[in-house]
């Protein structure tokens, strides 16, 4: 495990109970749900920027000969009209 560093944060009172009520329920340190919760938070945001950057790709190379391969749709057309019959 790397080395742990503490990270003060200021919450309001009404979150700061729902953190504590939580932890009692599960019999938990209120530090590692809160840290549970902050390491998922930073992993979708890693999910976000990669949808964002594959948005941004696939609207940059739109209509060019990067946007499809045109064997590649025929196979994938004939695979669905043939699993239609």
């Amino acid at each position: 495990m790397s080395t742990l560093r503490n990270f003060h944060v200021p919450l309001p009172a009404n979150v700061y109970g729902q953190l504590r009520e939580e932890a009692e329920k599960r019999k938990e340190p209120a530090t590692v749900i809160a840290r549970q919760a902050i390491e998922y938070w930073l992993k979708e945001q890693k999910k976000v920027a990669r949808r964002a950057a594959i948005y941004e790709y696939a609207k940059e190379v739109a209509g060019s000969s990067e946007d499809l391969d045109e064997e590649l749709e025929a196979a994938g057309i004939e695979c669905l009209l043939e699993s239609e019959r």
